[in-house]
């Protein structure tokens, strides 16, 4: 029988390599192609989409979308199941159920309709940030019911605009949110807690325009549960009317603030930049100093908790120490005997560098040629 020469049969290897090229990159195409003016990225896991300049909601997505961005459009208004293929029958056209974040900034969006984001069963994470918000129907966030994220920083700045308590009204009532940002919209109050769904564990208010909180308003968050507020930075006024509630909700629960640390006075002058935590009753000029034992991390404990930082450390060279020197003296046989291996050895060497150099200058040595 023929033997068959070697390599029949095979591919080349540059047409091996063209095919297994062809191969990573089908599932890159295939989000290409429904993918229309868009950049995409397709890996087994997930598709990330990023999307720029669209006047509206892209018309067809691939059902596999993890991940979409939409940056620096002009959407204005989202319409009903905007991103699922519009509403038809009664449900969203082409319903998206693997997408889980949602980025839409930048993209000009004034209005969100009722049913804005039905079809989206799956998404948690939902980013609204710069854009210039001037209704938000009750329903607008109707059907996610696993949404945990709403970041609507510096999207509340429109002009003209209703304030935050009418603007959101009903809009957030039935979801599961876990953490809300409001941050950079220059609020001067609180958002009522009556706007706020009842699960909220944190609220992102920092960079705002916040003076002065009332203590309705500190009460109304702390019945909301266990709520996280970050605060810092904000121009708070730093006298006793404007901090007195402030720091009787932050008694014994420094939790609800995880930034109280960094917050800062802006006002009066004299206090401006001094940070609250270190406020003493008398830069405050009040009339009664009773309740200012609430600015109990004082110089005092600081103090008292700095030494005793300072003695420990010092109690742990101390131990480090002792034990070096124990291991020295357990050792000190052994640590002789080395010194003496070493000294012999270096003797040797310095004998043997003297007896070459005497050998070196023996004129009896000397070559004839160097006579």
């Amino acid at each position: 029988m023929a033997r068959r020469p070697a390599g029949q049969g095979r591919a080349p290897p540059r047409l091996r390599l063209e095919l297994l090229a062809g191969m990573l990159l089908l599932p890159l195409l295939q989000a290409a192609r429904s993918c229309p003016a868009c950049f995409c990225f397709a890996t087994p896991d997930t598709i990330q989409c990023r999307y720029v300049r669209l006047q509206e909601p892209p018309a067809e997505l691939p059902g596999a979308v993890h991940n979409l961005s939409i940056a620096g459009g002009n959407l204005t208004v989202l319409r009903r199941a905007a991103f699922a293929g519009g509403w038809a029958r009664g449900e969203a056209a082409r319903p998206l159920g693997n997408l889980t974040l949602l980025v839409l900034t930048h993209d000009r969006i004034e209005a969100l309709e009722d049913g804005a984001f039905a079809g989206l069963p799956a998404l948690a994470t939902l980013d609204l940030s710069h854009n210039p918000l001037r209704a938000v129907a009750p329903g607008a966030f109707a059907g996610c019911a696993l949404l945990r994220t709403l970041r609507l920083n510096q999207a509340l700045l429109a002009r003209g605009a209703p304030p935050l308590s009418e603007l959101l009204d009903g809009a957030l009532l039935n979801l599961s949110l876990g953490r809300l940002e409001l941050a950079g919209n220059r609020l001067r109050e609180l958002p009522p807690p009556a706007v706020l769904p009842a699960g909220l564990e944190e609220l992102d208010v920092r960079n705002n325009s916040l003076q002065a909180l009332r203590s309705e308003q500190l009460d109304g968050l702390g019945a909301l549960g266990r709520l996280r507020l970050q605060l810092a930075p904000n121009p708070l006024r730093c006298d006793c009317a404007s901090l007195r509630p402030l720091l009787a909700w932050l008694l014994n629960t420094t939790a609800r603030a995880p930034d109280a640390m960094s917050l800062r006075c802006a006002s009066p002058g004299k206090l401006s930049g001094t940070a609250l935590s270190r406020l003493r009753p008398s830069q405050l000029d009040c009339p009664d100093g009773a309740d200012w034992r609430l600015l109990a991390p004082n110089s005092t404990e600081e103090q008292e908790l700095e030494t005793a930082s300072y003695v420990f450390f010092g109690i742990v060279l101390a131990l480090i120490g002792v034990v070096f020197l124990m291991v020295l003296y357990l050792n000190r046989k052994g640590i002789k005997r080395w010194l003496n291996n070493l000294r012999e050895a270096c003797r040797d060497q310095m004998e043997g560098y003297h007896y070459r150099y005497e050998q070196d200058s023996d004129p009896r040595r000397a070559c004839p040629g160097d006579l």
